[in-house]
């Protein structure tokens, strides 16, 4: 983005050894102590609970083999007690932020009509700032992080491809969007849309009817290899299809010769799920790069990709600056849907195939059996193949994340194959998700009714590893609460920055990490947990979206194409029930019961968790559509961490409250109701509202007038949303100014 010595002299505040005005370039960090500390690679799967891991407890009957992630956890600490938020974005800015959602604004995955408030503000003193400014580390992320808008609405995205570089990164190279665009069914523009599910042509044992067992893959232009590569032998292409996706390229099917005018007739351009993307490159000389979804280095299956930008930024780095401490947030973009087979060479078995795997027959399953899901409306048959191609995703990740290890020196491969952490790599590995797995991939005896998207056990309780020199005893469990927000203390404590240092006005919720690390016997520090799923601030609304497995109507998506990859029903603009779409939640239902259908579920427009050792309390606020008003209710739980089936888990059926007043608990029931129900209301109540303030000192002052002459300049800020746009119509102008005027002077620290 642009320079801005105004915006970048409201960081001072937020800084202890000053602030230096233009290029982010790591040559103006202070220069690392003799004893540098230790680096940090910060690993961070998407969409994957507790519920997958066997190194936790858990994997269900067939548990995903995840090597590289056992060996991580027996040569570090396992948290098994780890709260994350309900969804990506919330979480996120949790790890770099230390605050909760109603505190930094971002309380719901990030999409397009989201206004610049409810996205990760470049006056936070992120970690990224925090470690270079204090310590001097220089960092890089790469893949996925979704703290931002994206250009898919650039009036709401006014940090630009910038975005990451002005959030603290020297280094990025990944994708603003919150997920891989939707699966190309048509492979490349080869056949009609919806032909083939998995992005590429299946050979005939997979499809009889549209798959071919020999083509031509085309490249795309510039590609090292060459334009074109004949697939018409079978037996060194049993899979010409899928091999030629692997490699970045289009299968013509049933083609035996190149042709120049076919090449120009496929569409490089359309993006495919997993294996292309559009992706933003920031470097720290200050320049930036675009590679759209036709160039050779954005094709290619994502965690691959990703690995490889992470191998060659550490190795660079070690290169360039070898004294310096770094830190590398690596986002793998996986397991986020679409669910997509990854490639057969990343699998346990290279042998098995995924011929047949949510792209042809139907596993066999009985979760009906289990009482785990009804029978209607969900499809068990695809239930069952996302399932299965989300495990092969886990696997694939679990394979890269070894090759990163090993290749970059932090870990070594033994003579068994086996993995062993490097303590003298000095790299601290931590590895977790941004929120729990998504439904229809839950594994048993997880609730997939209350997975992803929810404040339930199953859709925030998540996977935690800490392996590093410091690490005293390893191979153990640590089953204190932990909170998503409290990495932001454990990368400061791994810097060696002192929490007093910290500016008060952050108004931080991380609490410390690193004594579970050096002292085995610690007593939990968190009393209580809690989590937090709201709704952000936009301009509009998004259009209506019924997830049928769940019963649930939500208005978060903008796109059909977002919807249905949530395995859900589009009833917005150009839906098949009504092409001109319904306005609301409530307009679909009032149609479902027109129709003698049954009504949804409209997912709730706040919802808050709190817990202590042995109980939950969740707040929910959904509207009524009758009354046009908000009405809360309140659930209760008993939990626990146990294993097999000692497990207690927040089940509908489980509620205390369902059947009872909290006049009717147990007198120990009871009291943690209350205790836990006053905890919660204070925690929320303690958010501070400013008017007037953009920057997050807590102050209203000339500082707020020049930041917002900035951002409502179209010649520099742009003049649509920005974190100065406080009465959030998408506009930051003169109406904005007037509320910092009328606010000129307040501190609202006092």
């Amino acid at each position: 983005m642009r320079t801005r010595n105004i915006l970048l002299a409201s960081l001072c505040l937020l800084t202890i050894t000053g602030c230096k005005f233009g290029s982010s370039s790591s040559s103006s960090s202070p220069a690392p102590a003799p004893d540098s500390p230790p680096n940090i690679l910060f690993i961070v799967i998407d969409d994957v609970g507790v519920d997958q891991f066997q190194a936790f407890g858990y994997g269900g009957a067939l548990p995903p083999q995840t090597d590289s992630i056992d060996a991580l956890a027996h040569a570090g600490v396992r948290f098994r007690n780890t709260w994350s938020m309900p969804t990506c974005s919330p979480t996120r800015s949790t790890f770099f932020e230390g605050r909760y959602p109603f505190r930094s604004g971002v309380r719901n995955a990030i999409v397009s009509n989201d206004l610049a408030n409810s996205q990760v503000s470049p006056y936070t003193l992120t970690t990224p700032k925090l470690l270079k400014e204090q310590t001097g580390y220089v960092s890089a992320l790469i893949g996925k992080m979704h703290l931002t808008g994206s250009d898919l609405n650039p009036a709401n995205h006014p940090l630009g491809d910038d975005a990451m570089r002005e959030l603290g990164w020297d280094y990025f190279a990944g994708y603003l969007d919150g997920a891989p665009y939707p699966i190309d069914t048509t492979a490349g523009g080869v056949a009609p849309v919806g032909t083939y599910q998995c992005g590429f042509v299946p050979n005939t044992t997979a499809d009889i009817s549209n798959g071919a067992d020999y083509g031509v893959c085309y490249l795309p232009d510039g590609h090292t290899s060459g334009s074109h590569i004949l697939m018409t032998d079978p037996n060194s292409y049993p899979t010409p299809g899928r091999t030629c996706l692997e490699l970045g390229g289009i299968l013509d099917p049933l083609s035996s010769a190149y042709s120049q005018t076919r090449h120009s007739e496929l569409d490089f351009s359309a993006q495919n799920g997993h294996y292309t993307g559009a992706w933003k490159i920031n470097r720290a000389d200050g320049s930036n790069e675009v590679l759209e979804a036709d160039h050779p280095r954005a094709r290619g299956y994502r965690t691959i990709l990703e690995t490889d930008l992470a191998i060659d930024w550490i190795e660079q780095t070690r290169q360039q600056q070898p004294d310096t401490p770094w830190m590398l947030s690596l986002g793998y973009s996986a397991l986020h849907t679409p669910l997509q087979p990854p490639p057969a060479n990343l699998l346990p078995n290279p042998n098995a195939s995924l011929s047949l795997i949510g792209c042809g027959t139907p596993v066999a399953d009985s979760l009906t059996e289990l009482g785990i899901l009804p029978v209607e409306p969900i499809d068990l048959a695809d239930f069952v193949q996302q399932r299965a191609v989300a495990q092969h995703m886990l696997e694939a990740v679990d394979r890269e994340i070894g090759r990163l290890l090993v290749d970059t020196g932090i870990a070594t491969r033994q003579g068994d194959g086996s993995l062993q952490y490097n303590p003298d790599s000095n790299t601290v590995v931590v590895l977790t998700s941004d929120n729990g797995t998504y439904m229809p991939t839950v594994k048993l005896p997880f609730d997939p009714l209350r997975a992803k998207g929810s404040l339930y056990q199953t859709g925030v309780w998540v996977p935690l590893i800490v392996a590093g020199p410091m690490v005293n005893q390893a191979d153990r469990d640590v089953p204190h609460m932990v909170n998503s927000t409290d990495l932001y203390s454990l990368f400061r404590e791994i810097a060696g920055i002192d929490a007093s240092s910290l500016p008060s006005e952050l108004q931080l919720d991380a609490q410390p990490v690193m004594p579970y690390l050096t002292e085995p016997d610690r007593d939990g520090i968190r009393s209580s947990n809690f989590t937090e799923q709201g709704t952000n601030i936009s301009a509009s609304t998004p259009p209506p979206c019924v997830i049928p497995a769940a019963n649930t109507c939500v208005q978060i998506f903008p796109q059909q194409g977002v919807c249905e990859d949530q395995s859900g029903v589009w009833y917005g603009p150009g839906s098949d029930i009504d092409p001109n779409g319904f306005s609301s939640c409530c307009a679909v239902n009032a149609y479902l019961e027109s129709q003698n259908q049954p009504a949804t579920v409209l997912f709730p427009q706040h919802q808050s968790a709190l817990r202590n050792e042995d109980f939950k309390l969740v707040r929910l606020s959904r509207l009524d559509c009758a009354t046009d008003t908000l009405v809360n209710t309140e659930e209760f739980y008993e939990i626990n961490e146990a294993t097999g089936a000692n497990l207690k888990l927040d089940r509908e059926q489980d509620n205390l409250l369902a059947s009872s007043t909290p006049e009717q608990l147990t007198s120990e029931q009871q009291a943690n109701f209350n205790a836990l129900r006053d905890e919660l209301t204070q925690l929320l109540a303690s958010g501070i509202d400013c008017p007037g303030d953009g920057n997050g000192d807590l102050q209203v002052n000339q500082q707020d007038l020049d930041q917002w002459t900035y951002w409502s300049d179209p010649a520099q800020g742009g003049g649509y949303s920005s974190w100065y746009d406080f009465n959030h119509d998408g506009l930051t102008d003169e109406a904005d100014r007037l509320i910092i005027e009328a606010n000129l002077g307040n501190d609202c620290r006092i």
